[in-house]
């Protein structure tokens, strides 16, 4: 079955993003999406209606190949939940409540790559930065304009907010601006860092050092936001 290769996964994103910002604190999921994708809708809700994309537990992977000579049923799903969804979430919501308490506000900087080509869910070539703030409802407007800003400086890379990744679950069910939580997904192509898009998914030395250092600027330019905000 395809589901083998794995090809579906946040490839190399902790490397990415290892030690970017000193005092920042990360939730990591240690479970693939196949298992359950702890970026959906826990009902099952779909987040982009009408178009492709894939379930909680996915049936097929991102190029709609079928995973599962036997699909799980509904209480496999909800075991899977109970078992992995849940306690992650878990998780990241203590986090964000910690760093709340301390600091007066918290920011969910929600980390993904995709490969840049997947016609099953998108049209041509995926931009390098994909900023998703759900239409702006999930941060601050002044986070959601910094990040863009300086995504847009760089000469290397391309960048959108809000079309194909409006950012998942996790950003739109954190991101309450209101009441001192923002969340925003970024969600990279995997062209900016990998090799080549293909297995092994080998992690490239020069691409990344090129990439980390405009994360590193988009993460200390929210750290200022932030303390403006406060």
């Amino acid at each position: 079955m395809s589901g083998r290769a794995l090809a579906d996964t946040d490839w190399h994103v902790d490397r990415l993003y290892g030690g970017l910002v000193a005092d920042a604190t990360t939730v990591t999921a240690n479970f693939h999406r196949y298992v359950i994708d702890a970026n959906r809708d826990p009902t099952g809700a779909s987040l982009y209606p009408g178009q492709n994309t894939t379930a909680l537990v996915p049936l097929t992977d991102f190029d709609g190949q079928a995973l599962w000579r036997k699909p799980p049923n509904e209480a496999d799903i909800e075991a899977r939940c109970t078992a992995w969804h849940t306690p992650y979430h878990a998780a990241l919501d203590a986090e964000l409540q910690r760093v709340k308490a301390i600091h007066g506000l918290a920011i969910l900087y929600d980390c993904h790559s995709i490969r840049s080509r997947v016609p099953f869910l998108f049209e041509g070539v995926l931009p390098d930065f994909n900023i998703g703030t759900n239409h702006g409802a999930t941060c601050n407007t002044l986070l959601e304009r910094t990040v863009a800003e300086v995504c847009s400086r760089s000469k290397t890379y391309s960048t959108v907010v809000n079309t194909r990744f409006l950012g998942g679950w996790t950003t739109r069910h954190y991101g309450r601006p209101d009441s001192g939580i923002h969340a925003i997904q970024m969600e990279l192509a995997q062209s900016t860092y990998l090799t080549a898009e293909v297995f092994p998914f080998e992690f490239d030395m020069k691409k990344a050092n090129c990439l980390r250092a405009h994360l590193a600027k988009i993460l200390q330019a929210l750290t200022d936001v932030a303390q403006k905000l406060n």
